[in-house]
């Protein structure tokens, strides 16, 4: 039997809240996200997402690197 990981789809374009899984900044700075830590806005184009905090870019990563990282709920403005 061959096992298959399954990676998540990519951030789909949109604007989204998107929350670190690091439940403190010295556990979110270990993985590269204390400049998004506890939250930040994301605008995705479904390649690449931009991440702001007090309407200044503090951070960029692909989709699928957003998706499988951050918990994601799309923002309806």
């Amino acid at each position: 039997m061959r096992r298959t990981l399954e990676q998540p789809a990519p951030l789909p374009a949109g604007k989204y809240l998107v929350r670190t899984r690091e439940g403190t900044l010295l556990s979110a700075t270990a993985n590269g996200h204390s400049e998004i830590f506890p939250e930040a806005q994301c605008v995705s184009d479904g390649k690449w997402c931009v991440f702001y905090r007090a309407g200044r870019e503090v951070w960029g990563c692909n989709s699928l690197y957003a998706a499988a990282q951050f918990d994601c709920v799309l923002n309806g403005e």
